[in-house]
């Protein structure tokens, strides 16, 4: 089985530099929509049986057009929501982004026990996340493949799990192919850090304060 996880368009809260993770969230910008939009025809010799999305507005919107060139209905799955910023929601500032990428990246290396403030550990984060991946492949072919549009930290930590490069960076609308099964497990396959429609998709602008790509 193939799990494609896709990171969500551009919104005006990653143009802002903002921790926005809390339901329903911000929707998408023009750009983001642009990129929506190229998702289908990059994706056409996948045999594509399910869509998912977050609760949040900006997977699901991302997940429309891809969902109606294949005929199917965006199922919104929780669990699939990004890693909580908890006190540090809507932040902007140098240190709040900080101690949002300090945590993430202590989760990726391995070390689950920090938590983030007003929020969960990374044992949380994992038991969450894994437990939607399971839910939404369970009824699965073993040839089938399933699309989750989801969140960017919560991608790249997940998928560190799972052999996915601890350092990788990924911008909207940028994927994470993994392959297996919710019963004999993952592992990263292929690493898309651009825009599934290409690099002239990138904003340039849509940065956080240490230069790489907006987590959320």
């Amino acid at each position: 089985m193939r799990l494609i996880l896709i990171r969500h368009g551009e919104t005006p809260s990653n143009v802002a530099g903002a921790l926005d993770t809390a339901v329903p969230g911000a929707p998408l910008t023009p750009l983001g929509h642009r990129q929506a939009a190229a998702v289908a025809p990059v994706l056409t010799v996948e045999r594509i049986t399910a869509v998912h999305a977050s609760p949040l507005v900006r997977t699901q919107l991302t997940a429309a057009p891809l969902a109606a060139a294949r005929g199917l209905d965006v199922v919104v799955s929780d669990g699939l929501e990004e890693i909580a910023a908890g006190h540090l929601e809507m932040k902007t500032d140098d240190a709040s982004v900080a101690t949002y990428a300090d945590t993430v990246a202590a989760w990726i290396a391995g070390d689950l026990s920090p938590t983030m403030p007003g929020g969960s550990d990374g044992h949380g984060f994992f038991d969450r996340y894994a437990a939607a991946v399971s839910a939404i492949t369970a009824d699965h072919a073993d040839d089938a493949t399933v699309v989750a549009f989801s969140h960017g930290a919560a991608i790249r930590t997940f998928a560190a799990r799972h052999g996915g490069p601890a350092d990788a960076r990924l911008l909207n609308t940028g994927a994470v192919v993994l392959e297996g099964s919710p019963y004999r497990g993952w592992v990263v396959t292929r690493w898309s850090r651009d825009p599934l429609g290409g690099p002239h998709l990138i904003d340039a602008a849509a940065h956080d304060v240490t230069g790489d790509p907006d987590p959320v």
